[in-house]
């Protein structure tokens, strides 16, 4: 009788892309489906070895029963050499852990960027991206969305079923473009995925960093890190570490620099006002955490999210990729930030310019000041972040979208069972 329920149930295999930031929304997303419908889905995690630890300790996050429902499988996966796309007749749904805004943006990127192959100028407008018009140095933007084609040639027969996104209906504009646009058959809108937790519930309270946020008074400390991917060059983490010192304000700053060392003396002038942590934090519950004042962040997808359901604001500093582009929804449509640095900037790292400590000093405390932008930053994330609750709560729009995934993924089941058992057509002589 098991075995014939378990028959039943939608079998969901995840497969991220191996980096943390990635591993953690897809691993949030297995719990949701599951906690949404326990009687219907089976979800099962696919990663390398190595990052096995990494799912479990997302699980954790969700208490000791996550890892009961949600399996984990390991690569490699067995080749079948000469197996065509589509002959196993599996459903697809594409999670994007980039959001609607950053992929819509790099479309629009990639447009501008081929309307414009014979311009001398440093400059891409996006013309007609929905809300503002946007512009961009060409410097912040990575060389495979500036070179002509790269995104061109979608084969709509080969769009995914649906596209699901960890954001909210503050993306629904840019969902419509996706649709209108084709690039997608259907979009759920279905984040965040995780709300922000306690200490507590993020089983961090023996950590360190949450006892040193304890002794300190509420909204007063700026939360420092640039995520796991990207490096940060030596001498660009001498002048953040002064600027820091400098800026007079309490910090938490989180660093994943093996071998880097602050200037000599630096820690014992900071004394009991900063604290710096090598290695992993639980970044929910120190956003979530009173003593919380700002996060300056590298403006990754996963952290900008976090950051917003819990109502903190941004100060902006991206290195890669896409994070330019997320930076612009952070200061520029939901004004729930600022950039650190307004001088040139580039997104290859070897042309990176170091920001001086002067300017990290300035911004910070121009951010913190009592009655400053970040008051008012954090007014309108809070206001998100309520929203954010609001949508993943039983009947919120997230909540729906999360059920209609299901639903539609349990009805393409069917349909590719149907198409797989008919039989072949006969083959002309």
């Amino acid at each position: 009788m098991a075995s014939t329920d378990r028959s039943k149930k939608l079998r969901v295999l995840l497969i991220p892309f191996f980096a943390t930031s990635h591993i953690g929304p897809f691993t949030d997303l297995a719990v949701r489906l599951v906690t949404a419908r326990p009687d219907a889905v089976e979800p099962t995690i696919a990663v390398t070895p190595a990052n096995v630890s990494v799912v479990r300790s997302a699980l954790e996050r969700h208490g000791s029963a996550a890892s009961s429902v949600v399996s984990i499988a390991t690569y490699p996966f067995p080749e079948v050499a000469g197996l065509p796309r589509g002959e196993l007749c599996v459903p697809c749904v594409s999670f994007s852990v980039i959001g609607l805004f950053s992929g819509l943006a790099m479309r629009f990127v990639t447009a501008a960027a081929a309307a414009n192959d014979d311009s001398d100028s440093a400059e891409l407008t996006l013309a007609g991206f929905p809300g503002a018009e946007l512009r961009f140095p060409k410097s912040e933007l990575p060389d495979f969305l500036i070179r002509q084609g790269n995104l061109d040639g979608i084969d709509p027969n080969k769009i995914p079923q649906g596209k699901d996104v960890p954001r909210s209906r503050r993306e629904h504009p840019y969902s419509e473009r996706f649709l209108r646009d084709g690039l997608a058959k259907r979009v759920y809108l279905v984040g965040p995925l995780s709300l922000p937790q306690s200490p507590a519930e993020a089983n961090a309270g023996k950590a360190s960093c949450i006892s040193w946020l304890d002794s300190k008074p509420s909204r007063s400390v700026l939360y420092v890190c640039f995520g796991t991917f990207a490096p940060v060059s030596e001498e660009q983490l001498d002048e953040l570490a002064l600027g820091l010192e400098a800026s007079g304000e309490p910090f938490l700053w989180a660093v994943r620099a093996d071998g880097w060392s602050p200037p000599a003396g630096w820690e014992e002038r900071v004394g009991e006002r900063g604290t710096l942590v090598r290695g992993w934090v639980p970044q929910t519950a120190i956003l979530s955490h009173p003593a919380t004042a700002a996060f300056l962040t590298h403006c990754g997808s996963s952290s900008l999210l976090e950051a917003v359901a819990a109502g903190v604001p941004l100060l902006t500093w991206p290195l890669v990729f896409d994070q330019f582009i997320e930076e612009r929804l952070v200061t520029d449509v939901l004004k729930i930030g600022e950039r650190v640095w307004d001088g040139p900037r580039s997104v290859r790292h070897e042309e990176a310019m170091v920001v001086p400590a002067a300017a990290v000093a300035r911004a910070v405390a121009r951010f913190l000041e009592p009655g400053g932008a970040g008051d008012a930053a954090r007014l309108r994330a809070q206001e998100l972040a309520a929203e954010a609750h609001a949508a993943v709560a039983e009947g919120g729009s997230s909540y729906r979208d999360l059920r209609r995934l299901i639903d539609d993924m349990v009805e393409a089941r069917a349909a590719a069972g149907e198409a797989a058992a008919a039989p072949a057509a006969p083959q002309p002589q």
